[in-house]
């Protein structure tokens, strides 16, 4: 028996299939918002009708609507926002879009706290790895102001009171964390992701899964999270392809939320990802590779490298796929590929003389130090990618 502890975060509220601009007009007047600042998708914004509508339904309480957060949210433009925020003394911040606009929305919370305005204010609170590698955590106080996120893509986030921003003065993307960091509520509507891509949906469903996937792999996980984190394998294996098979199924991008929310509370929880999150994070910021894309490359190659030493919990991850018995990192292979999506790092756009780098920059990721089979230099992680490449 293993004994451990799960966390639980500051979010109050889940709404499922409610429509965006309704589950707002409620949040907004249950916080007695006056002031509402909305950090949106620049093309739900100009190619779409759904801001616009949300707009409308705030009415006098809207303050404020900011786009432009381009992928792995740079310093720059999170502080953009931030200053967009301040200016019209937003008493709620409101994300519509993916990943990077759900994480600048959580980090523009933090600097109107600590009024930070400049791209090194943010340093003394972002997570690092020391020089004995071990991860270090500034404390802070949290937010003020409250964050609701109504996310169009899969990746998560908005589940997490960790964020990523990334510094472009040394392309590393870098994680910032307080429990106040957490959405005070999330909006999933199924009718918000009918405008996402279809590549952007399918490849952060698959990073998803492979929250799913490392958390089933970990040798820190628990009974718990162990079992929500198949039952989101299952609902991610069946509705990732009934999405890709009739695109305006909403029950099953519903399920598609469902699963990636459910994904994500191990990880919230306490349970450590592994090397597929520690690489992807820096593929992100140092390769430009987009998130989802990530998992799509780097999942199988992680999990063959380490069956060795997990090969009886990956075991979970095969029962899941419905295929007891064969071996977890060629049946997530399988259905990548099945998904269409990309299975190599040279797909990517990531070159051979960029993997040293990436090797290194790894090392600096607070989850490289938490893979199942350990990683303890530069050439463990060139193992891996060159598995990938």
């Amino acid at each position: 028996m293993q004994a451990s502890t799960l966390q639980i975060t500051t979010t109050q509220r889940v709404h499922m299939g409610k429509r965006a601009e309704d589950a707002l007009v409620e949040e907004a007047e249950l916080l007695g918002a006056q002031r509402v600042f909305l950090l949106v998708s620049s093309s739900l914004r100009t190619n779409t009708d759904e801001i616009e509508r949300i707009e409308r339904a705030l009415g006098k309480r809207l303050a404020a609507v900011h786009d432009g957060i381009p992928p792995h949210a740079p310093r720059t433009s999170v502080l953009a926002a931030a200053a967009v925020a301040r200016s019209v003394d937003a008493d709620l911040i409101v994300t519509i879009g993916g990943g990077s606009v759900t994480d600048a929305g959580k980090i523009v919370a933090l600097a109107l706290k600590h009024d930070l305005h400049t791209h090194d204010d943010l340093d003394p609170y972002r997570i690092y790895v020391d020089d004995n590698g071990d991860t270090v955590k500034p404390q802070f106080e949290g937010p003020d102001v409250s964050v609701i996120c109504c996310p169009t893509t899969l990746s998560g986030g908005e589940f997490n009171p960790l964020s990523g921003a990334t510094d472009e003065k040394v392309g590393h993307k870098q994680g910032y964390e307080h429990p106040d960091m957490a959405p005070v509520s999330i909006v999933l509507d199924p009718a918000l992701t009918l405008h996402t891509p279809a590549w952007l949906w399918t490849s952060t469903g698959v990073r998803s899964l492979d929250h799913a996937l490392e958390t089933l792999g970990s040798l820190q996980s628990n009974h718990f999270a162990d079992g929500i984190a198949q039952s989101a394998c299952r609902f991610l294996v069946q509705s990732l392809p009934a999405v890709k098979s009739n695109p305006a199924d909403l029950d099953a991008r519903l399920r598609c939320q469902v699963g990636a929310w459910q994904s994500m509370v191990p990880v919230v929880g306490g349970v450590p990802m592994g090397a597929s999150h520690a690489i992807g994070h820096i593929l992100g910021g140092t390769a430009d590779v987009p998130h989802g894309y990530c998992s799509c490359v780097m999942a199988p190659a992680v999990l063959d490298f380490n069956r060795e030493v997990n090969e009886h919990r990956q075991a979970m991850i095969s029962e899941c796929f419905g295929k007891p018995g064969q071996a977890a990192g060629a049946l997530v292979d399988e259905f990548i590929s099945g998904l269409e999506m990309p299975r190599s790092l040279r797909e990517v756009g990531v070159k051979e003389d960029q993997l040293d780098h990436i090797a290194e920059y790894t090392m600096l990721d607070f989850w490289a130090r938490t893979n199942p089979r350990p990683i303890n230099e530069p050439a463990d992680v060139r193992k891996i990618l060159d598995m990938a490449f």
